[in-house]
């Protein structure tokens, strides 16, 4: 029994050593798996913080790159979070902007803040100026700080009955950079144009407005673009209205000068289309004009000119004048009786219902008899020094009295020289005739009149490029229908009040004229200005005072003798030394620049004398703003004004006005040249 417990605890001795070892081995494998669970876990850790720590470093490198370091970067994951406070939403946009260029978008959660706007962004100051006559309008939104007392002095110094009513109101905001400018251009437009609508604002002012004529609106226009402060956007609109025309009159002309208009009136734009095409039809070239007005007699007044004018074309000369609803066919001897008897014919049927057709055929004329000192005529003529001569015959004491001092009272008492005879047998109407000749002469610069039994001319020059369309109104109202007169008037851009006002391209002409004239010199080797040179610095200094604010390059030019840096900088010291002398003499010259050019560019030879006198010169050339207008204008884009209008002719001198001129001469224009200072 005991042999027997003895095997069985020996068995059991055996058996819980190899349990112990089994357990053992368990227990080790365990802690392994653990071990390496453990290990993966921290290297999956280690990887995901790596890789949030790019992300951060990349994101915050970009933001720090655009200025937008405020902004705090925390990912988590794949994720990524963004705080802080940005100063507006739009920097707030271009932070998560800036981070999606790293992370997709749907990646980025956004927390960042916004600063609340504690500063409110000043109003768009304007005022509306609304001016009817002597009743004015104030309407708009002014700085607080602004003296709006001086607006309405301003405006009540226009016209001591103007009325202003002020409906501004004000907001406490600094005043905008150029508000003032502005409004004394804006003033200035209110003050110039009775009837106007003017919009104020810092930058921009816009003027809408009403003249009285066509001449006027120019005026205006012309004016208001000169006066523009540079920087400020002006826009003008000037319209005028028609005018009101009366009598109607068109006078279309041809003779061996060939085809023209005298005068012309339409009523529309289709019926002026018409009539320049008919006109153009029958020979007349270059620019031609027809003023388009109220108070034309008929609404077929279009049809009645066209046949006048083709009328004209197919008997090849002579004249054909409508006034109002009277029309006037004469025709010069040298046209057949035949061919004059069928066209007028046909022109009386053509012509619509409401005109009346008066044709003459005129007699051979004897220029030997109307120039003999027997001819029955009375001349008024005028010279370009205002001398006055009144001669030829007069039918009494009391008309030749009347038209001394008709003459006296537009000339003046010391320019009028009476040299007429009195002949009581003079032909009926001749005491109209004398008295419309010198009121026809106060049209002129200067010029002729010559009154005889069966003619009326005028000849001359004028400063109005449209004189013989209204001269034509005034004969052939006053002289009646069926009247033979001829106008042969030149328009001379010199009398021209309107044309010579002062334009950059025109400022620069003159400038021009006068150093051609005479050249500004210096002593040899120097900057110093000559004393001979001063008259041409007075007459630059003046026309720079009529042409007001221009952008200008005083250009100094040399030789080529000598070192050539000595000259670059002398023809720079030459240039600043005119800049100077033009600034002592009251010209507006802030605007101006100055560069020395020396040798580099000659417009002579070098290699003689007078060469090298013509190479040491100064210069003037518009630039900027000033540069680019003189353009528009040269191209036509300017408002056009009465030069660009005119055709070329040759030049009239005095002695052309004792010429006798045949029926029909008309006027031609050319643009002429500003007169030396």
């Amino acid at each position: 029994m005991k042999e027997k417990l003895a095997i069985l605890a020996q068995r059991l001795r055996s058996d819980a050593s190899r349990l112990g070892s089994a357990h053992k081995a368990t227990m080790l494998m365990a802690l392994a798996f653990a071990l390496a669970a453990l290990l993966a876990v921290f290297a999956a850790s280690a990887a995901v913080r790596w890789i949030e720590h790019v992300l951060e470093r990349d994101t915050s490198a970009v933001l720090a790159e655009q200025g937008l370091d405020w902004a705090e970067v925390s990912s988590d994951g794949l994720l990524l979070t963004l705080r802080g406070e940005a100063a507006n939403e739009a920097t707030r946009f271009r932070a998560l902007s800036a981070v999606s260029s790293v992370i997709p978008a749907e990646r980025v959660i956004d927390e960042i803040t916004v600063a609340p706007s504690m500063e409110i962004s000043a109003p768009r100051f304007s005022i509306e100026i609304l001016r009817n006559g002597l009743e004015v309008q104030l309407i708009g939104l002014i700085p607080a700080a602004y003296d709006l007392s001086s607006v309405v002095s301003r405006i009540e110094a226009i016209d001591p009955e103007i009325s202003v009513v002020n409906m501004l109101e004000t907001a406490s905001h600094p005043v905008p950079f150029g508000w003032e400018q502005a409004v004394s251009y804006g003033l200035n437009a209110l003050a110039m144009i009775p009837s106007s609508k003017v919009s104020i604002g810092a930058d921009q002012v816009a003027v809408v407005g009403l003249a009285e004529s066509e001449r006027q609106r120019n005026e205006m226009r012309d004016k208001l673009t000169r006066e523009r402060p540079r920087g400020l956007i002006a826009s003008v609109n000037i319209s005028a209205p028609r005018p009101v025309i009366t009598p109607f009159t068109l006078r279309f002309v041809i003779d061996e000068e060939g085809a023209r208009f005298d005068a012309c009136s339409a009523d529309t734009t289709e019926a002026r289309n018409a009539i320049l095409n008919a006109a153009r039809g029958a020979g007349a070239t270059g620019v031609l004009s027809c003023v388009i007005g109220l108070g034309t007699p008929t609404p077929r007044w279009q049809a009645g000119a066209v046949e006048a004018i083709r009328a004209v074309s197919r008997l090849g000369a002579g004249s054909v004048t409508l006034a109002d609803t009277d029309v006037s066919l004469v025709v010069p001897n040298s046209v057949s009786a035949e061919s004059f008897d069928q066209v007028a014919g046909e022109l009386e049927n053509r012509l619509p219902e409401a005109f009346s057709l008066n044709a003459t055929r005129l007699p051979p004329t004897d220029d030997d008899l109307a120039r003999s000192e027997d001819a029955l005529e009375f001349v008024a003529s005028r010279s370009q020094e205002g001398a006055v001569i009144l001669r030829g015959r007069l039918t009494d004491e009391r008309l030749r009295d009347a038209v001394q001092s008709l003459a006296r009272a537009e000339y003046g008492l010391q320019s009028v020289q009476m040299s007429a005879r009195v002949d009581p047998d003079l032909p009926e109407g001749w005491p109209v005739r004398a008295l419309l000749a010198v009121d026809a002469l106060s049209q002129l610069e200067f010029g002729m009149v010559r009154v005889r039994p069966d003619r009326f001319d005028v000849t001359g020059v004028s400063g109005n490029t449209a004189v013989s369309d209204e001269l034509s109104r005034v004969l052939a109202d006053k002289l009646g229908q069926g009247a033979v007169f001829s106008l042969n008037i030149r328009y001379d851009e010199r009398f021209d009040p309107i044309a010579m006002q002062p334009t950059p391209a025109r400022c620069e002409v003159w400038i021009d004229e006068t150093l051609t004239d005479q050249q500004i010199t210096f002593d040899p080797g120097s900057a110093s200005i000559v004393s001979d040179a001063a008259r041409v610095l007075d007459k630059i200094a003046e026309i720079l005072r009529d042409c007001g604010r221009l952008e200008m390059e005083i250009g100094g030019h040399t030789d080529s003798q000598g070192r050539l840096e000595t000259n670059m900088r002398l023809s720079q010291q030459r240039a600043d030394a005119v800049k100077a002398a033009l600034l002592a003499r009251g010209a507006l010259v802030s605007d101006f620049t100055t560069k020395g050019y020396g040798p580099e560019f000659p417009i002579a030879d070098n290699s003689t004398a007078s060469g090298r006198e013509a190479n040491r010169r100064i210069e003037f050339k518009l630039t900027g703003a000033s540069a680019e207008a003189a353009a528009a204008e040269r191209e036509g884009d300017a408002p056009a004004d009465a030069a660009a209008q005119a055709a070329e002719a040759e030049p009239m001198d005095e002695s052309d006005l004792e010429i006798v001129v045949t029926e029909g001469a008309g006027d031609t224009t050319r643009p002429v040249e500003r007169p030396q200072q």
